[in-house]
């Protein structure tokens, strides 16, 4: 199959917001990529879904801004940039980074302009057609003419909608009967929606919730069958050999066997936590790879590279041969309170008090973690879904920041300015970069952010980067500041999003970096 086929489908997906249109355009690509066989497919799926089969590959953005012409003819098979991708991300060693930047240029040289688009975006983590899981779950579901349900169920258990569609349309539905719940086979987590505040949630979930603390760590997901413990992340990678004290910690409960739901999380000597990176270092590629956050973070710890983690569980999914998905959270707490120890478990409180809510909320921030979850206490776990019987609250922060430079979208924004370069203003008259972000615009909100951009767009554009004269302030929301070797300034927001844009605000009045390092220390 080629590349050309896959790149066509994105983009056409991306033109239209109907989603039946996206069902049938990614089942009929799913249906020609099911001729070479389940592995065509699981790297279709996954693609079309904005991920690699490899996860990484060490390529970012930076990589990606200089690429050779494009080639007039598509030659590239499906199967061929995959293995390039194997490849590049299996080089290491002494001049890697050259080697893997020729790899990179081979591949893109070979690939036509609409390739290029789609390998590009793909690579960079922006591809954003709208084959969300839901969309995809329903293409795989008609490309192999089984039932959805069947198909979510099967994602529900398998974890990896990849390997789900590969089996239905390798097998139909009687291939989808081999995706039961399993120890040591991870399960999607269940995630949640948002509230704004506790009041709200409460509201949501009926009058009465279970509160815990959202703790600002990794959430992980804990096998044990007897002595054998398996560890796997939130996007079902095993970082079982990279945590030993979460398998230990695992060992000493009185279980035979069991599925539980947690976070690790690395803690001050007061208990507080460090900032996320620290605990993120834990789970990269090797030990000798700390990120600038951990190297920031060395005048405040004595080694917090080697910072030992804490695991925190929440839920249990399955223990000792009965599975417990489908019982309501306060059975599934029952279970868990009767064989995790209190100081193993993540605080809670039951409570269809505002009050008591709000005092839990606050108590949690002032411990140095990020909210509290709401849960009401007669949800199932919906295992790989956003479902409404979990609610987040979290305090939202605002910067106001002064845009520096815009990209071009693609798929349904294409020919519209989209994810916006966000600076803060230096103290000497310039501004630092902060990040970038494409979410929060409405379509009223792109068309006129396309047309104000061009106006101030100065100099030539950069590939599909305009600059622009720093003067449109905007306001941001975000969630947090770490460390990133990314930006200047070591700083990065995390998931920001555009609130508005402030016209009746200069320049010259935007939020200082300084500003932005009082959130990063905090």
């Amino acid at each position: 199959m080629l590349l050309a086929a896959v790149a066509a489908a994105s983009a056409d997906v991306g033109a239209t917001s109907a989603r039946l249109a996206k069902v049938a355009r990614l089942a009929e690509v799913l249906a020609e990529a099911a001729g070479g066989g389940p592995d065509q497919v699981g790297v279709v799926v996954a693609w079309l879904s904005g991920e690699l089969v490899q996860r990484q590959i060490g390529v970012g953005w930076a990589a990606l801004r200089s690429l050779p012409p494009p080639a007039a003819n598509a030659t590239l098979t499906v199967g061929a940039v995959d293995a390039a991708f194997t490849v590049i991300g299996g080089t290491s060693g002494k001049g890697s980074q050259a080697r893997r930047a020729e790899l990179v240029a081979a591949l893109f040289s070979a690939a036509t302009a609409t390739e290029q688009t789609f390998l590009r975006r793909l690579l960079a983590g922006e591809l954003r057609q709208g084959a969300l899981t839901g969309v995809m779950a329903d293409a795989v579901a008609r490309a192999a003419d089984v039932p959805a349900a069947a198909v979510r169920r099967a994602a529900m258990l398998g974890g990896a909608l990849p390997a789900v569609a590969a089996a239905a349309l390798g097998g139909g539905v009687d291939a989808l009967q081999s995706f039961t719940l399993r120890v040591g086979r991870p399960v999607g987590p269940m995630l949640a929606q948002t509230a704004g505040g506790v009041g709200e949630a409460l509201d949501r979930l009926g009058g009465e919730a279970v509160f815990e603390a959202k703790l600002d760590g990794a959430r992980v997901q804990v096998h044990r069958s007897g002595d054998s413990v398996a560890v796997y992340t939130r996007s079902l990678d095993d970082v079982t050999a990279r945590l030993p004290e979460v398998v230990a910690a695992a060992l000493a409960l009185p279980v035979r066997d069991f599925i539980a739901d947690g976070e690790a999380i690395a803690l001050r000597g007061d208990g507080r936590p460090h900032r996320f990176q620290v605990t993120a270092s834990r789970f990269g590629r090797g030990s000798g790879r700390e990120s600038p956050a951990v190297r920031a973070e060395e005048s405040e710890s004595s080694s917090p590279a080697s910072s030992p983690l804490s695991v925190f569980f929440f839920d249990l999914l399955h223990l000792d041969g009965v599975d417990l998905l489908d019982e309501p959270t306060a059975v599934r707490h029952e279970a868990l309170d009767a064989v995790v120890p209190a100081a193993a478990r993540v605080d809670r409180l039951r409570t269809g008090d505002p009050e008591a809510a709000q005092r839990f909320l606050e108590d949690t921030l002032a411990a140095g973690h990020e909210g509290v979850m709401a849960k009401s206490p007669t949800a199932s776990y919906e295992a790989g879904r956003r479902g409404a019987g979990w609610l987040k609250v979290k305090p939202v922060h605002t910067l106001d920041l002064v845009v520096l430079a815009v990209e071009w979208g693609s798929g349904r924004r294409t020919g519209k300015l989209s994810n916006i370069h966000l600076g803060a203003r230096d103290g000497g008259g310039g501004f630092v970069m902060l990040g970038k972000t494409f979410k929060g615009m409405t379509d009223a909100m792109l068309d006129w952010q396309t047309a104000r951009f061009l106006e101030l767009a100065e100099g030539p554009t950069d590939g599909y980067v305009v600059r622009v004269r720093p003067e449109q302030v905007v306001e941001i929301a975000f969630d947090g500041v770490q460390a990133s070797s990314r930006y200047p300034a070591g700083m990065a927001l995390r998931f920001a999003r555009v609130l508005r844009y402030r016209d009746d605000k200069p320049a010259a009045e935007a939020d200082t970096v300084e500003t932005v390092r009082a959130f990063f220390d905090r």
